[in-house]
């Protein structure tokens, strides 16, 4: 008889530059696949639970900035481990309480299926409970962003925004950017990769070259 322990499988969470794993929902809005989003960006999103008040705030804040990510070709989903009939009940309650009325879809996961396949479930924290997690999905359907935030801080929805602008920024442009950019700041030129494009960037009229790898420009 062996006395091999089998250890549990911890379930592989997606990376950046995944496909987003795949699904099929029941939402607030009806039933909703990944694909259904395929051409757009999506922010996909996960709270703890419904009707509580961390959570409440954030899903006001998230609908604040709804108008700005439809301008930038983005569309808002949630994620919690509730039912349909409380998220259901719960945005009502918010326009009745607040006056905002929640526009986008909420996934009803009530299996955890979705959770558990985009890594939304943190053991230490909760085991029937979602994370605060932010999974920006690019019209391609590749994940192009994580954030986790812990159940106690409710996110920064000006840093999503940021990061949205900076991402989309980069793929027009081919250039990355510098730290706390905002749009309309200078983007980083990529650094040389030969001695004598080194030696080149330093006399390159029309950038800011701080160091040969370390240059901006605007775009």
């Amino acid at each position: 008889m062996s006395d091999q322990v089998t250890t549990p499988t911890t379930p592989t969470m997606p990376r950046i530059g995944d496909k987003a794993p795949h699904f099929e929902a029941v939402t607030t809005h009806g039933t909703l696949k990944l694909e259904d989003f395929k051409g757009k960006w999506l922010v996909l999103f996960s709270h703890p639970a419904d009707f509580t008040p961390v959570c409440t705030t954030e899903f006001m804040a998230f609908q604040e900035i709804y108008p700005e990510l439809k301008k930038r070709g983005v569309e808002l989903l949630g994620l919690s481990i509730d039912s349909l009939y409380s998220h259901i009940a719960w945005v009502r309650n918010i326009e009745e309480k607040t006056g905002v009325k929640i526009e986008f879809p909420i996934i009803a996961d009530l299996d955890m299926k979705i959770a558990n396949a985009y890594g939304m479930i943190m053991p230490q924290q909760s085991s029937t409970e979602a994370v605060r997690a932010v999974f920006v999905i690019d019209d391609k359907q590749i994940i192009r962003a994580i954030i986790y935030y812990p159940m106690s801080a409710g996110r920064n929805m000006d840093e999503i925004l940021r990061l949205i602008d900076s991402l989309q920024t980069t793929d027009k442009y081919g250039t990355p950017t510098p730290a706390n950019w905002r749009p309309g700041m200078q983007v980083i030129v990529p650094p040389p990769k030969t001695a004598e494009d080194a030696a080149k960037r330093m006399q390159e009229q029309g950038i800011e070259v701080v160091d040969w790898y370390l240059s901006k420009k605007n775009v």
